[in-house]
């Protein structure tokens, strides 16, 4: 999961590119980088860690030009090296051109096998790079012409955005499985409007910018000191937005499709509440697990008619690393972060509401400090449906023997969370809570979503995409955008 922003025609764009990598912090914190262009050459900046701690007023000032794009990592696979930081950034015979990419090429390890044979040396373990020698290598004129044929040969998840001393490109996979979003923002001096692309529209409000649209399922949209064009040069395939970004990945104050990500998660809770009932009663109460449990637990406690209250309080100062006594502290890594608020659990019943469980060992540990804070039950209810599949389109999940849901039951799951019940939402529930959202709320211009418009492949295992093996020769794992 990354995160991608560009802006063109403002005189602050790396400023500007940075507030909005800034607002798309949620989505990778591994590393960030800018390049931008004063129309004649690139520059650029990557760095590890997160955007505020990588980017100082000093190295904004060596990023000139009205023109940039960002990209904030987590990545999939691989080590954590600023080599891989992106955007990739490289020079060859028909210029200079940066990308940034969110998503992840599922035929990626066959296509390097393939390149390489050609001849093609890899400075990096992304696959982000095979789309670069790709390009390079097309005999196209036009850029848009070469990004084209770069795309029709790989397979996968993307949406990518690319910066030449001229133009800024936006592409969405044909699938639509991850977002991108385009808007506008008043140049203060009055001399127009300046074009903004990115990962989420919560980017947008940072700096100023007027959401306009969701970049279409195999949209390329051209930007340049021409205006802005849109072409469709891939063939239509149905549209797979990833219905995890609704459940966890998006921020919960964006737009995706057109309908806001904190109503879609306070729908999975009224429905889950629906399919997951707890007995009623004075004494019950509705927790989320904050922060990502927060709008699921409003809708639950909606329906379900029992008080909303924050049982568990989030420590918002927990860096990436930290010190950890030598003497062992039961759930020390969790207390860091959460801690059980005793005035609100002792000698309730309490509904914990969580987006998902992983492996479990974080639940299991905070149904054991819920009980220890004098609970009376814990009833564990979680608005997807049970994690049973790795994805492979830009995520980092586990390995399926990791998941516990692949090998447990709920009533199995339940004894291990040491909870008195534990509930998940269905997976018809989930689909039809963003397909009613999405049909009410959704840009009219827009087809109607069935239900079938959203991958849920890591809950079902229906994969939209295949996978194409590498040689068995190969050793190095790469890194997905």
């Amino acid at each position: 999961m990354c995160g991608v922003f560009g802006i063109f025609g403002h005189p602050e764009a790396a400023n500007m590119t940075y507030l909005g990598l800034h607002a798309l912090q949620h989505r990778g914190q591994e590393s960030a980088g800018i390049v931008s262009s004063d129309g004649e050459r690139l520059f650029g900046h990557r760095t590890m860690g997160r955007v505020q701690a990588g980017f100082s007023p000093a190295d904004l000032a060596t990023l000139p030009g009205d023109r940039a794009i960002g990209h904030v990592r987590y990545s999939t696979a691989g080590g954590s090296h600023l080599k891989n930081a992106q955007p990739l950034g490289v020079d060859y015979a028909r210029g200079s051109l940066a990308v940034a990419h969110n998503g992840n090429l599922t035929n990626h390890e066959a296509l390097r096998d393939r390149l390489e044979a050609r001849g093609s040396i890899y400075q990096t373990a992304s696959d982000t790079e095979s789309i670069v020698h790709l390009i390079a290598m097309s005999k196209k004129e036009a850029l848009r012409d070469r990004i084209a044929e770069a795309l029709e040969q790989v397979e996968g998840a993307y949406s990518l955005l690319f910066l030449t001393e001229r133009e800024i490109v936006a592409v969405r996979d044909p699938r639509a499985i991850r977002p991108l979003c385009l808007g506008e923002i008043e140049i203060a001096s009055g001399s127009g409007v300046a074009h903004v692309v990115a990962s989420e529209s919560t980017a947008f409000d940072l700096i100023g910018a007027r959401f306009v649209r969701d970049v279409a399922p195999g949209e390329m949209v051209i930007i340049s000191a021409d205006g802005v064009r849109s072409e469709f040069p891939f063939a239509p395939e149905p549209r797979k937005l990833c219905i995890f970004e609704h459940v966890y990945f998006a921020r919960p104050d964006s737009m995706i499709q057109g309908v806001s990500v904190y109503e879609v998660r306070k729908a999975f809770g009224r429905r889950l509440a629906a399919e997951q009932p707890v007995d009623p009663g004075d004494d019950l109460v509705v927790i989320p697990v904050p922060d990502s449990g927060l709008p699921a637990a409003i809708g639950f406690a909606d329906r379900a008619r029992a008080p909303f209250e924050m049982g568990l309080i989030r420590s918002h100062y927990v860096g990436r690393t930290f010190i950890e006594p030598q003497q062992s502290i039961r759930h020390f890594g969790v207390r860091l972060k959460l801690n059980p608020n005793r005035a609100v659990i002792e000698g309730k019943r309490v509904v914990v509401v969580d987006d998902s469980i992983v492996r479990g060992t974080t639940s299991r540990k905070i149904v054991k400090m819920i009980r220890d804070a004098g609970a009376r039950e814990v009833h564990v209810r979680i608005s997807s449906p049970p994690t049973r599949w790795p994805c492979y389109y830009g995520v980092d999940t586990p390995t399926r023997s990791e998941l516990i849901a692949s090998s447990h039951s709920v009533d199995e799951i339940r004894s291990y969370l040491t909870a008195d019940s534990v509930g998940y939402l269905s997976l018809e529930g989930m689909v039809e809570s963003v397909r009613s959202l999405e049909v009410r709320g959704g840009d009219a211009g827009s087809p109607r979503p069935s239900a079938d418009s959203y991958c849920h492949a890591c809950f079902s295992g229906s994969y939209p995409i295949p996978f194409t093996p590498a040689s068995p020769n190969r050793q190095l794992r790469m890194v997905s955008g």
